[in-house]
């Protein structure tokens, strides 16, 4: 079975009908889906393949919607407290506003028009502006008005985002039919175009809606990308007119058709094609987000190694890692795996780790948003802390050689408070360099005992922090939206209930920084839900004198060795041993890391708790006389970064007979000695090298700007 993509309905949907008792019956794992009056769930699936086909990692509605199905999660539905209820009665809704309000201004509600309960959710939300018009800003987002014909939706500002209308056709209904999942939504400059990216059931895959007025909703037209399974994509494109990629746009996603590996598409013509494609991933990696610097033109992509998932608790582990293009996408490398960290949760929905228990509520897994400038990379996330029950805090790294090294993490939020969760960031940098970083934030809330989904009490509020000098130095952290908002609910009886909101993409423009969010202000029905709010934060903002330290220095790993300075005689040797100060990442150790005199070596094994590389080669390197060992800086990471440059040199000097002048009968000749530039005590055996790997392409990356 090959899902298309993050696609909510086939071709020749219906109207959603509810599940009937027939199929209630068949909502076991290991039973055959017969009788499916459910669009999204194909009759004749087998519930048994769930995991084999990694549709319990999948983010989209239709894997929600199989999960359902198959017993492996209830819908969604009315809330554990209603307003009516006595905790509802007791727990007034707060709009707590701060005076003065730091950051932004009068949050503005996304969604406008007449909406029927309970398919009343927008969250999960993309923003993205014209930079020759800044008052067009568009911002998408996953609307269910119309699920699961679709659960596609985007709102338009013509006036600088003062104010914003939802895009609607003349029937009620959103104009990106039979679209929905992780929203995306583009600005390709050259064409003045505006893209929007899902899952797109006629296009088996990835596809979306394309205008040059979008503010029209009859002038949205449909295009296709690439057939699959994808699931939660993300996308950039190059707006920069002097960057030497300018108008190439990018979209990246994880493909469960392909074994859940991350494939990144990109156009080189204004988004017209699609052709050209590459693999990223060899095993699943989470896709989080794709980003790229202006200036440069070098793409970034932000993906998360989660271990396996929270099937087993919150105390999990998991790696950030960046990837780095440097030629317009044709060439993609790991530059960076992060230390292990343990991601923001309070509970487990399956695979997945949640913001709320009892009932879980509210999946995320840590993920956050990367950001570059100039060389400089950024990234920001959320994390657990172990040692005192804190659910989550948001964390910021920083590189200055693009992506390499990074910086040790900084703690953005300065809450600290252990009952109260800080989660789910993201983050924008203009074309001057400025930072805005924004996240959820339970600290003007009452904490996890008052949010309770679709009840009257206050819960989070949107906290922001700013950073003037391209990341070097952080203003303090303050409100960002102008209420505290209730816990929003998820009533919809075919979305799984522990959604709310995967991800908010935020950018930026000359003028403003621009972020959305899900917001539960608005009651429908009786009931708090989920609605998509936006404001703005002005670039040219007044600096307040107090200002944080710098983010720590990264750190990564020194190597030695006992053949440095030293004298080999006898054979040349081909067996090479170097020692680290920290544990090299084997993804990351090729035997063409190390050289002698410019040579390669051919394999490489890791010994030591990963402390001690040992290379061979398949000819020895080693000439007469004096020979250098080499690996070069960030060749493979080790530590917390990459490895530092490594050289230093040894003698070689071949055996030389021993004279015997008078020959006798009884001569015994000495032994002839000999040495390498490895010590050791014993004979080593020979170990099993791991499949020789291919070598890795090293280009000369250009000169920074």
């Amino acid at each position: 079975m090959v899902l298309a993509g993050v696609g909510l309905a086939l071709a020749g949907l219906g109207a959603f009908s509810a599940l009937t008792a027939s199929i209630a019956q068949a909502q076991q794992k290991n039973k055959i889906i017969t009788n499916s009056k459910d669009p999204l769930v194909p009759n004749g699936f087998d519930c048994s393949k769930i995991h084999e086909l990694g549709i319990d990692k999948q983010m989209n509605f239709r894997a929600g919607a199989i999960m359902i199905a198959c017993g492996e999660a209830q819908g969604g539905g009315a809330s554990a407290a209603s307003p009516t209820s006595p905790l509802g009665a007791l727990t007034q809704f707060v709009k707590k506003l701060f005076s003065p309000l730091v950051y932004g201004g009068t949050a503005v509600d996304l969604i406008t028009g007449a909406e029927t309960y309970p398919q009343v959710n927008q969250s999960t939300t993309f923003s993205w502006g014209n930079p020759d018009n800044p008052d067009q800003i568009v911002v998408a987002y996953v609307d269910i008005r119309d699920f699961p014909s679709d659960a596609a939706g985007a709102s338009v500002s013509t006036d600088g985002g003062l104010t914003f209308t939802r895009l609607t056709k003349a029937n009620g209904q959103s104009p990106f039919e039979n679209a929905g999942g992780s929203p995306i939504v583009l600005y390709n400059r050259p064409t003045a175009t505006w893209f929007t990216v899902w899952g797109l059931g006629g296009c088996s895959g990835l596809g979306g809606y394309k205008s040059t007025t979008p503010w029209d909703p009859k002038s949205w037209t449909s295009y296709c990308i690439q057939s699959g399974s994808y699931d939660k994509p993300s996308g950039w494109t190059d707006m920069n007119p002097s960057s030497p990629f300018y108008g190439r746009m990018y979209v990246s996603g994880n493909d469960f058709a392909r074994g859940g590996n991350i494939f990144v598409r990109y156009s080189t013509d204004n988004g017209n094609t699609w052709t050209n494609e590459r693999q990223i991933t060899t095993t699943f990696i989470r896709n989080v987000q794709i980003t790229g610097d202006l200036v440069t033109g070098d793409v970034y992509l932000a993906g998360m190694d989660e271990d396996g998932g929270c099937s087993s608790g919150c105390g999990t582990n998991r790696n950030n890692k960046i990837y780095r293009s440097t030629d317009g996408g044709n060439t993609w490398t790991n530059t960076y795996t992060g230390p292990s960290f343990v991601g923001a949760c309070r509970g487990t929905a399956g695979y997945f780790c949640t913001m709320y228990s009892n009932p879980a509520y509210w999946r995320h897994m840590g993920w956050g948003e990367p950001a570059a400038f100039k060389g400089v990379v950024h990234y920001v996330y959320a994390a657990r802390n172990p040692s005192n029950g804190d659910p989550g805090n948001v964390f910021y790294i920083r590189s200055t050689d693009s992506g390499m090294t990074f910086s040790a993490p900084f703690l953005l939020n300065s809450d600290t408070d252990p009952t109260k969760a800080q989660w789910e960031p993201s983050l924008s940098v203009s074309p001057s360099g400025t930072l805005f970083a924004v996240w959820y934030d339970e600290r003007d809330g009452g904490g996890a005992s008052t949010c309770i989904a679709g009840s009257n009490s206050p819960c989070y509020r949107m906290y922001a922090r700013r950073s003037n000098d391209n990341g070097l130095t952080w203003l303090p952290d303050d409100a960002f939206s102008d209420v505290v908002s209730p816990l929003p609910a998820q009533p919809h009886p075919s979305v799984v209930p522990y959604y709310v909101s995967d991800y908010d993409y935020a950018s930026a423009l000359a003028t403003k920084h621009l972020a959305s969010w899900v917001d539960g202000r608005v009651p429908i029905n009786g009931t708090y839900q989920q609605d998509a709010f936006t404001d703005r934060e002005p670039v040219n903002t007044p600096t307040p004198t107090a200002t944080p330290t710098p983010t720590p220095t990264p750190t990564g790993c020194s190597v030695t060795s006992s053949g440095c300075g030293g004298i080999v005689v006898g054979t040349p040797p081909t067996e090479f041993d170097v020692n680290l100060s920290g544990p090299a990442d084997p993804a990351s150790v090729q035997g063409s890391d190390f050289m002698v005199n410019g040579t390669p070596a051919n394999t490489a094994i890791l010994l030591n708790g990963n402390l001690t590389i040992h290379f061979f080669f398949n000819t020895s390197p080693v000439v007469q006389g004096l020979n250098t060992m080499h690996i070069p800086a960030c060749a493979f990471d080790c530590g917390n970064g990459c490895v530092q440059e490594f050289t230093c040199t040894f003698t070689y000097k071949p055996s030389t007979p021993t004279p015997t002048p008078t020959p006798t009968a009884t001569h015994t000749p000495s032994p002839t000695p000999t040495a390498t530039p490895t010590s050791t005590s014993t004979p080593r055996p020979t170990p099993t090298p791991r499949p020789a790997p291919s070598a890795r392409s090293r280009p000369t990356p250009p000169p920074r700007p």
